[in-house]
């Protein structure tokens, strides 16, 4: 069946950097978009970032845009999500999802599949 394992969340200060990694197993990863998706205590869970199946096009949420960086490699089936100049408001925990529509950048909970179990980020101001 279709697994995909968050790792790299813990607790770091505001400033810092956390490297997030999504590792996919289940499916020809290759042909499927993936998603970040963050949801914090209290909140409605939201997109954080976006890459296309082959990971030339990607999206991000106005919030994290110049901080964030998400990329894939598809020969190791996973997916990852670089977070530089952390603040407290990501505080959050953090779901990778893939899309089955194999054309899309999903930034909208709809578009995704699969999910995983999701890691928790904690930034310290």
């Amino acid at each position: 069946q279709v697994q995909l394992v968050e790792s790299g969340g813990g607790s770091v200060q505001a400033g810092g950097s956390l490297r997030l990694s999504c590792a996919a197993s289940g499916l020809t990863f290759s042909n499927y978009p993936m998603g970040w998706f963050r949801q914090a205590p209290g909140k409605e869970r939201e997109s954080v970032a976006a890459i296309s199946w082959s990971g030339s096009n990607t999206a991000y949420a106005d919030s994290v845009k110049g901080r964030f960086t998400i990329s894939r490699d598809n020969a190791k089936n996973a997916v990852y999500l670089q977070m530089n100049s952390l603040k407290p408001e990501d505080t959050a925990v953090y779901y990778c999802a893939a899309s089955g529509s194999r054309y899309s950048i999903p930034t909208k909970e709809y578009e995704c599949d699969f999910w995983g179990q999701g890691t928790q980020v904690t930034v310290s101001s």
